[in-house]
């Protein structure tokens, strides 16, 4: 399916999402200032890599999971692009009856937007009450990003956030020993796989009670989290909303979908120079609306204010 900002995969097995091209953004630095480029890809399954999005269902035997094959339910296969005028794209998928339960996923895709509405609903067409849980999961190899330049290293990896513990990263080699220190229980935050200038998350709405977790599956790593029981009567449905990223570290836009999103732009070490210089940028950027004259402009700057001191030297 497309958008103007993605081209996405969805695979039939469990309706997870396995690809993901941004087609504002080029594969490799600098390929954007040319006529054409090539959109990067974040979510993949091809060329020896595996980035993808997962979700389902735990808490019985026999209930749907990543692994169930679902059907494309609306809109019809040839109304899968975002059309002018359009403003967003709805796509649901449906699970055959598992467990007694049939899991539909829809897809809400906006206009402009890297933030795609996923909603599940549970539907129990057994004789008994079902009790079940919705896990979301980013699952990745542990190679870094093919965007990465040989001038520094950025962090790759798992993270998770809650207000208690605030921004946890985890290292993959640390996963490999089982050296996993996160906020397990938490009713707030996200969960992230963070690669270079991109990353995703799976996030709940804030007082939703998750158990968040880190683990390695065979030869990959997964962080996820596990919503609250959903307690469902016979013949009756429940719903739990939930919010994907896919996209870029643009700090003002991570900021005003929820706290702490902003922390997957990772300073290092150098966040108490690095976060003032890019608040000084941006408002640089909103004079001239250019990054490039706003990088000279923000250099002269810098030379100015530290003038005496190299005048002195």
């Amino acid at each position: 399916m497309r958008t103007d900002v993605f081209e996405l995969t969805i695979d039939s097995e469990g309706a997870s999402l396995v690809g993901a091209r941004l087609l504002r953004h080029a594969t490799e630095t600098g390929r954007a200032l040319q006529k054409s480029f090539t959109p990067l890809t974040l979510l993949t399954t091809e060329g020896g890599r595996t980035y993808v999005a997962q979700t389902g269902l735990v808490g019985q035997a026999g209930l749907p999971t990543h692994k169930t094959p679902m059907r494309l339910v609306e809109p019809s296969p040839d109304a899968l692009a975002l059309a002018d005028g359009q403003d967003r794209l709805v796509l649901r998928f449906e699970s055959d009856p598992h467990g007694g339960v049939v899991l539909a996923k829809t897809y809400t895709l906006q206009r402009g937007s890297y933030l795609i509405d996923v909603q599940h609903e549970v539907r129990n067409v057994g004789t008994a009450p079902a009790a079940v849980r919705v896990y979301q999961q980013l699952v990745r190899d542990g190679r870094k990003a093919d965007s990465e330049t040989p001038f520094y290293t950025t962090f790759t990896g798992p993270a998770v956030y809650s207000d208690a513990a605030k921004y946890q990263k985890v290292e993959f080699a640390n996963i490999d020993k089982g050296k996993i220190d996160i906020q397990r229980q938490a009713s707030d935050g996200y969960v992230a796989m963070v690669q270079h200038y991109f990353f995703s998350a799976w996030l709940l709405p804030s007082g939703t009670e998750r158990e968040n977790f880190v683990r390695k599956v065979d030869a990959l790593y997964a962080v996820g989290q596990i919503g609250p029981t959903l307690t469902v009567p016979p013949g009756a449905a429940q719903t739990l909303p939930a919010q994907l990223y896919v996209g870029p570290q643009e700090e003002k836009v991570l900021e005003r979908i929820a706290p702490g999103l902003e922390l997957v732009k990772d300073y290092g070490w150098l966040t108490i120079l690095a976060k003032p210089l890019y608040w000084l940028l941006e408002k640089i950027h909103g004079l001239v609306g250019n990054w490039g004259w706003a990088i000279v402009l923000l250099v002269v700057l810098i030379k100015a204010a530290f003038y005496w001191l190299n005048a002195s030297a």
